[in-house]
């Protein structure tokens, strides 16, 4: 699943793409924790600011996490 799945308000999905594509990329360990770092804190910001709804930023926070792990057992 991918962030291009989920209905976003204007704007805000080519930086959620942009913070899904660091985590799917990132070449080390350190790389991945801080691009998933900030993808959780991005989702949090939109979250508490009222940009998106609960249930959007709960598919988000589960995307990023599902990318994470993976990404993890791939550099593993």
């Amino acid at each position: 699943m991918s962030t291009a799945q989920i209905s976003l308000p204007k704007g805000i999905g080519p930086h959620a793409e942009k913070l899904f594509d660091a985590i799917t990329g990132a070449s080390t360990a350190e790389e991945l924790n801080r691009a998933g770092g900030k993808a959780e804190g991005f989702v949090l910001g939109l979250e508490s600011s009222k940009a998106i709804k609960s249930q959007v930023a709960e598919s988000l926070y589960v995307i990023y996490d599902d990318a994470a792990t993976q990404r993890s057992a791939e550099l593993a």
